[in-house]
């Protein structure tokens, strides 16, 4: 009993002894984990909305215990309706494209970055495909309405001058999946692309120094060193992107194609659903079911999928 007494004794001191020696690093953690504590674990008191038939009735709390308890009929309106498998659909299927081209192509242009010898050209390069990422989507939505406006678009400008028959871009379906993945792409590569560079800037350069004295090409240095050296940023950025498997960005689905009605069979995704919804109808109980169905898929597929990784690769593993 004393020795256990002691032992305990001898824990409490090392863990004071660890806080006092790191204490400056924990002061700086204060505010994070104050943000965090605030606005992120707080606000999930509210997920009792979901389950809650929402009626305003005075502030907050008095709405809360006064609407009346329905279970899970908020989240029956959101699977029972005609469009559930079409917004289902359109969302994991949209998202994985995203994974695949958001971890292709950022890797493709950082290798190509770190290989261009004029580093004025290649800082060029980097800020000119950083620079779409800052723009709003509302703004983005209007640049690609110049080039597809059914009258004065450039591109049907250019269709009527070729002797071609004009497009109606906003009204033709067939289209959109393209257009929709490729704008994602090209505002959003640039951060990819700088989250990759910097890893690759960080790779030793004495690797590259061996492999080119034991006559490595570029693409064999490449190979063997800069790609199997970015496998544990790959693999987190792989993981926190499948927890946005369920979740659609509301600008590039809504602004981008104008809300417009005849493309919702390719654009409507849970989110621009669940808002639409709420416009109309003022369902706030069914938004929130929609919201927590969301995060608890989220968490669920970033369990699975660092499950599998530890498996595979345990040291590249979130935990």
């Amino acid at each position: 009993m004393n020795k256990n007494v002691e032992i305990i004794k001898v824990n409490k001191k090392s863990k004071l002894k660890k806080i006092k020696e790191n204490r400056e690093l924990l002061l700086l953690t204060v505010p994070g984990a104050l943000w965090f504590l605030i606005f992120a674990y707080l606000p999930m008191f509210g997920v009792i909305v979901a389950f809650k038939d929402w009626k305003i009735n005075g502030g907050f709390m008095q709405s809360l215990i006064t609407s009346k308890w329905v279970g899970l009929d908020n989240f029956k309106f959101l699977f029972q309706s005609s469009d559930a498998w079409l917004i289902t659909r359109n969302t994991v299927a949209y998202n994985l494209v995203f994974i695949v081209l958001g971890l292709a192509i950022p890797v493709t242009l950082a290798i190509l970055l770190k290989e261009i010898l004029n580093k004025r050209a290649a800082k060029f390069y980097q800020s000119a495909m950083f620079l779409p990422y800052f723009l709003s989507w509302v703004v983005v939505s209007y640049f690609l309405y110049a080039f597809l406006s059914p009258g004065q678009g450039f591109v049907n400008g250019i269709l009527t001058n070729l002797g071609m028959d004009t497009v109606s871009w906003y009204t033709e379906p067939k289209y959109w999946p393209f257009i929709i993945i490729f704008m994602s792409q090209w505002k959003a590569m640039g951060y990819g692309t700088v989250v990759y560079l910097a890893a690759i800037c960080g790779i030793d350069k004495t690797y590259y120094e061996a492999a080119m004295i034991d006559g490595a090409t570029k693409w064999q240095q490449i190979k063997f060193i800069t790609i199997p050296l970015l496998k544990p940023i790959l693999i987190i950025m792989f993981i926190t992107s499948v927890g946005g498997m369920f979740r659609g960005d509301m600008g590039l689905f809504y602004n981008l194609p104008k809300n417009s009605g005849a493309l919702f069979p390719v654009t409507n995704v849970i989110d621009t659903y669940v808002y639409r919804g709420l416009m109309n109808l003022g369902n706030i109980g069914m938004s929130s079911a929609a919201g927590l169905y969301q995060s608890v898929v989220g968490l669920v597929l970033i369990l699975v999928t660092n499950g599998i990784v530890r498996k595979i690769d345990n040291d590249n593993a979130f935990f």
